[in-house]
């Protein structure tokens, strides 16, 4: 989610700049690096029943994703709208 922003994404407003509070950074992730992942904690999975666009499997808030060589290259797509 930092990174989206400071690279200005269109399509993550992340309002709660990453405190887990307001699901607008939603995400899916692309292809098998949802495995990579560690999974959802219980909060947000509690945030990601709330999002407004379609959730799915592959479903993460993007300030709960932590860049590491294990996710290296990883690709997400974002939901038409985080409202």
């Amino acid at each position: 989610m930092t990174a989206a922003r400071l690279n200005s994404v269109n399509g993550i407003e992340a309002e709660c700049g990453g405190s887990l509070s307001c699901g607008t950074c939603h995400v899916y992730v692309v292809g098998d690096y949802s495995a990579r992942l560690p999974p959802p904690s219980a909060a947000e999975e509690e945030m990601l029943s709330l999002v407004a666009a379609d959730r799915r499997e592959s479903s993460r808030l993007s300030c709960q994703i932590l860049i590491s060589g294990e996710v290296d290259g990883i690709e997400i797509s974002i939901p038409e709208s985080q409202y």
